[in-house]
């Protein structure tokens, strides 16, 4: 429809364009013609029955007014209505009148449909629903028409369901844990309306969480004696439970309906199914699924029963089943380090064994969550085979047009995406179509993963300000869907734009360094946590102050680093130590013997440290291998590819590197990789 005026009855009747400008509607008669066929609701009304509704005594020429009232409506409401063209909004249909308006067009239509939406919603949306929903009331409905019969049916109805809608932002509140918040407009909601019981328990019920227990007692017998007084009448059940409840301080009255919710589901479970049955060992890792995006702690219980429930599933014999356990566990996974090598090489055997198992024919969703596991879980590796099968599970699930079995094969591309250095527009590809394919079907963690990918892709491109974007809507995300561990990436995140910002001190960056890591240290993230703090402020050092980072530091024992140093407090460079050691303690490593980082996030930040080494110690050969490496990075800055630190743009170590074979001094060298 192209003339989206928007009409209100949430108060006076009023109108706007759809620039939000109001509508001239002339007199209080206008205005009740337009009001009477909105109470309608898009049916007709004859000309006889606004007559009937708009006078008591219909005076001579009622019709004729009637019509002059609709014409001079709708010159208000179409403005743009080219002469002797039907008109679109406000119509004729045979002996009457009708407007044609959608849904969102009538602000008492608005609220309805959102009071439904908030119904089945959760109580974060449905507090959010509600709230803009109550905003657009101005007064009673149909304000301007207090003494009226036509729209006292309406009327009633609307200011029911507003209360309604009331109580429900209440019981949202409750929910979301916040009871206190409740308690204000709750009691004004019951002083106005002392015969609505709802109001009286879920005030109560505020109280007595907010930590009230006197209060709450207290206005349940002030509710007993107004329904008395008023009504005749003694509270209902609820009330009297709730009351009873109180008394006895009955523990599920400080559970939220979501915690309710959750007891009877699992008791009904525990019930229905029996101990040994399939559905039990799948579902069991769906909840492990779940449990390992909440924080560490879930993290922990779920790598340790993981493995179990594989095992469990092998036993039973069956390929089918035990590829749905394995491929059911498709946490978004970001960092391309194992937590745990031992087991993730277990799950890995598992899933090729059962590869192999599985009839030839069929399975197809089941073959691509396994391929899709085998490339997740062999992070960090050079090998061809964990690529291979991110390939053809991404294959498998674009044929098969199946959105979830699509992203964690996108996931697995990701986490492949290393093997070479300088894959950021790649990846950020992936992350892209993460997002958006998450935007379509409503796939949360599939949302933040792309984001977060996005976010470490703009900054190996050093395009802060795109990676900021990223990182807030991961965070968003994270608030709204209760994901603890995001936070641990955008606040790395934060401290590497902090120390790639020109007018932040490097001890201010520093600070931002060590509150992300003292937050990693318990987000139970072993994989992501060893060695990171040493490497984030070596890098730091290098790009700030490259002189003063010390020559010779004893790789065995950082602790004995000077004091003055910022690395010194550093428990140790864990598996980052084959490439810190040539250029901190040149003469100690032989160059050829250094292997080639893995195939991670932070393989060019590892090969420039490698590189700075080389052009050291004039070292043609590893020179030439470093620059053969590095050479697809060169537009991008080393390390910042994980979103977490950098030691500088890749074209000054390449720079460097152009001088093979010439030794150069590693004081002079060094201050070339400033920023």
């Amino acid at each position: 429809m192209s003339n989206r005026i928007r009409f209100a009855v949430l108060g006076p009747v009023t109108a706007q364009d759809q620039r939000g400008r109001p509508v001239a509607l002339k007199g209080p008669k206008h205005r009740a013609v337009l009001g009477r066929l909105l109470v309608a609701r898009g049916r007709v009304v004859p000309v006889t029955a606004l007559v009937d509704d708009l006078w008591v005594s219909p005076p001579d020429g009622a019709v004729a007014a009637v019509r002059t009232f609709v014409a001079a409506l709708r010159r208000a409401i179409e403005p743009d209505r080219p002469a002797r063209a039907p008109a679109t909004v406000l119509v004729t249909a045979g002996a009457g009148y009708a407007i044609r308006a959608d849904s969102d067009q009538v602000d008492a239509w608005r609220f309805e449909k959102s009071l439904t939406r908030a119904g089945t919603a959760e109580p974060g949306p449905a507090l959010a629903l509600l709230d803009e929903a109550l905003a657009w009331w101005r007064g009673p409905a149909y304000a301007d028409f207090p003494d009226v019969a036509w729209p006292r049916a309406d009327r009633a109805r609307l200011a029911e369901l507003r209360l309604q809608a009331v109580e429900h932002r209440a019981g949202a509140l409750l929910g979301l844990g916040r009871p206190a918040e409740a308690v204000p407009d709750l009691d004004a909601h019951v002083t106005a309306y002392p015969w609505r019981e709802e109001g009286w328990r879920l005030l109560a019920l505020a109280l007595y969480r907010s930590g009230r227990q006197g209060d709450a007692l207290s206005v349940l017998r002030r509710a007993r004696d107004l329904l008395d007084s008023r009504l005749g009448v003694e509270p209902g059940p609820a009330l009297r439970t709730l009351e009873t409840d109180i008394l006895r301080q009955e523990p599920h009255l400080t559970k939220s309906p979501a915690e309710g919710v959750w007891t009877r589901a699992a008791a009904a479970y525990d019930r229905v199914l029996s101990t040994g049955s399939r559905a039990r060992l799948e579902s069991a890792v769906g909840l492990l699924r779940n449990l390992a995006v909440t924080g560490p702690d879930g993290l922990e219980v779920a790598r340790e029963q993981r493995s179990a429930a594989v095992a469990a599933a092998e036993e039973l014999g069956d390929p089918d089943l035990t590829a749905r356990v394995i491929g059911a566990y498709d946490v978004p996974a970001i960092w391309p380090r194992s937590d745990d090598p031992g087991q993730a090489a277990a799950i890995v055997a598992a899933a090729e064994r059962t590869l192999a198992a599985l009839p030839a024919a069929g399975h197809r969703p089941a073959r691509a969550r396994l391929l899709a596991t085998i490339a997740l879980e062999s992070r960090g590796t050079h090998d061809t085979r964990p690529r291979d099968c991110a390939r053809q599970a991404e294959a498998i699930a674009r044929e098969l047009d199946d959105p979830a079995l699509l992203a964690f094969a996108l996931n697995a591309a990701f986490m492949q995406s290393c093997h070479h250095t300088g894959g950021a527009a790649h990846r950020d590809a992936i992350g892209a179509e993460l997002v958006t394919m998450a935007n379509t079907h409503g796939l949360a963690t599939v949302e933040v993963l792309g984001h977060l990918i996005r976010m470490q892709s703009a900054c190996a491109t050093a395009t802060f300000d795109v990676a900021d974007r990223h990182a807030r809507a991961a965070d968003d995300l994270a608030d709204r869907h209760e994901l603890g561990l995001v936070g641990v990436f955008t606040q790395w995140y934060r401290a590497l734009r902090a120390d790639v910002a020109s007018n932040v001190p490097a001890a201010e960056a520093e600070a931002g360094y060590r509150a992300a890591s003292a937050r990693l240290d318990q987000a139970g993230m072993p994989g992501m946590r060893e060695g990171l703090l040493p490497l984030a402020l070596l890098g730091l050092r290098l790009r700030r102050d490259p002189l003063a980072v010390p020559l010779a530091i004893p790789l065995a024992d950082p602790l004995a680093i000077p004091l003055a140093d910022p690395l010194a407090a550093d428990a140790g460079w864990g598996p980052y130590e084959p490439w810190v050691r040539p250029l901190l303690a040149p003469g100690r490593a032989v160059l050829a013997e250094v292997p080639d980082p893995p195939a991670d996030l932070l393989a060019e930040a590892l090969w420039c440290l490698f590189a700075q080494a080389a052009v050291a110690a004039g070292d043609t050969t590893a020179m030439v291998r470093a620059r053969t490496a590095l050479a697809p990075a060169a537009g991008e800055w080393a390390g910042a590819a994980s979103g977490l630190l950098t030691v500088g743009p890749v074209a000054g170590y390449l720079s460097a590197l152009s001088s093979l074979g010439k030794p150069h001094d590693v004081v002079a060298l060094r201050a070339r990789y400033q920023t």
